[in-house]
């Protein structure tokens, strides 16, 4: 870690535009700029190619209003996964037992709701309780108890699977309050006067657009203050012009449709969040630590303990929420559900720039990982691959994106 520091430290005064750089050609500052960051944007510049190649693929029908709502509802409940599972990996951990615990809460919110017709916000509440219970007992077991966590999210995946099971005696229950529903699969209303967009997600998208801006514009400025690598100034600009394209597209694609979805203010909520808790807080920087160099963390005084039961609690939570997402999405409890969804967020998470040896990642990572999977299935399945290959060609990303980290550790340590 210290010698990747030094490293960005002694390049940054070039990077910064001095006079040897400003005569240098934009082709070659993207370029340069890339090799410094091609951890950060590797995954973002292959989502975007994915997206192009399938647009052309199916003719547009990848970016048509429709599907655009239909990936992000399609892909909610494993983007809620990823996130959670995403401080699972960087803490240096790994936990499979995330599927079974999203059935195991439908499965309880199926009982409490539809059995027991116990009011939805209630029921709401309680199994994510639940949810922050079951992640705590195994971050207790991994944490206290020293287990490590593939034994026990192993043993975790088949106990919730059973208790589904008994739960539902093996049997589809539902269907799940109306108010519930619209949370998986309702829109945000329309407001204001007619001007055949949805003027909601319009504002919206233009808060994320100021937001963005300003992010951006901060974290340069810190990065120049405290004398690290950054972007030239004009692929820093090329970047954030990218970004806002992005944004006004899926703007203008969500308001020409029925608006933006319910659950994606609530994945904007989570990625905002624990974004910053992961940039800026002290929570944060004491998981990067852990997972970057646990020895060097328990010297330093972070209560490593505590941070690892924490994080498996916190995973236990959003467990919650996406087998509540999933649940409501498909207005039943099924004993079925939530197979594979573990190893999907897991995908996610080392398709989105984590690291197999724990301490690097972020959430917006995630994210794009996440959609890079999303947007493969939506893709293929437009065009009419099988679901055979389907396996083959995600196998294959996955095994491209961990192959990349291998090599990219490589590099910077020769």
């Amino acid at each position: 870690m210290s010698a990747n520091l030094t490293a960005r430290t002694t390049t940054a005064a070039p990077s910064g535009g001095g006079k040897d750089r400003t005569r240098d050609s934009l082709p070659q500052l993207m370029l340069d700029g890339l090799r410094r960051n091609m951890r950060q944007y590797g995954m973002l510049i292959a989502l975007g190619l994915i997206v192009v190649l399938f647009t052309v693929w199916t003719d547009g029908d990848l970016l048509l209003p429709r599907n655009v709502s239909n990936l992000v509802l399609q892909n909610s409940y494993i983007l809620i996964l990823a996130i959670g599972m995403m401080l699972v990996i960087i803490a240096g951990h790994i936990d499979l037992s995330v599927g079974s615990l999203t059935a195991f809460v439908g499965a309880a919110a199926a009982v409490l709701m539809v059995d027991h017709k116990m009011a939805w916000p209630l029921a709401v509440v309680l199994v994510l309780l639940l949810g922050a219970v079951a992640g705590a007992m195994q971050g207790y077991l991994i944490a206290y108890l020293g287990i490590p966590s593939f034994i026990v999210t192993l043993a975790g995946m088949l106990l919730f699977r059973g208790l589904t099971e008994i739960f539902l005696k093996g049997q589809t229950v539902g269907p799940f309050p109306d108010g519930l529903q619209t949370v998986a699969n309702g829109f945000l209303p329309a407001v204001g006067p007619d001007t055949n967009y949805h003027n909601l997600t319009l504002l919206l998208g233009l808060v994320l657009i100021a937001f963005v801006v300003y992010q951006e514009v901060r974290d340069r400025r810190r990065q120049q203050e405290f004398t690290l690598d950054v972007l030239p100034a004009k692929l820093f600009a090329l970047k954030l012009t990218a970004l806002i394209a992005a944004v006004v597209t899926v703007t203008m694609l969500l308001a020409s449709y029925n608006g933006a979805p319910v659950v994606l203010l609530i994945l904007g909520v989570l990625v905002v969040g624990f974004g910053y808790v992961m940039r800026n807080a002290v929570i944060g920087r004491h998981v990067y630590a852990i997972g970057g160099n646990l020895p060097a963390a328990k010297l330093s005084g972070v209560k490593d303990k505590k941070v690892v039961f924490l994080v498996f609690l916190n995973m236990g939570m959003m467990a919650a929420l996406a087998g509540l997402v999933f649940a409501a999405r498909f207005n039943a409890a099924s004993p079925k559900a939530g197979i594979n969804f573990e190893l999907e967020a897991i995908a996610a998470s080392f398709i989105g720039g984590a690291s197999m040896s724990g301490g690097v990642g972020t959430v917006l990572g995630a994210i794009i990982g996440g959609l890079v999977l999303g947007v493969l299935n939506n893709g293929m399945n437009l065009v009419g691959v099988g679901s055979d290959w389907q396996q083959v060609i995600k196998g294959l990303v996955l095994l491209a994106a961990v192959g990349f980290d291998v090599w990219n550790k490589r590099k910077v340590g020769s």
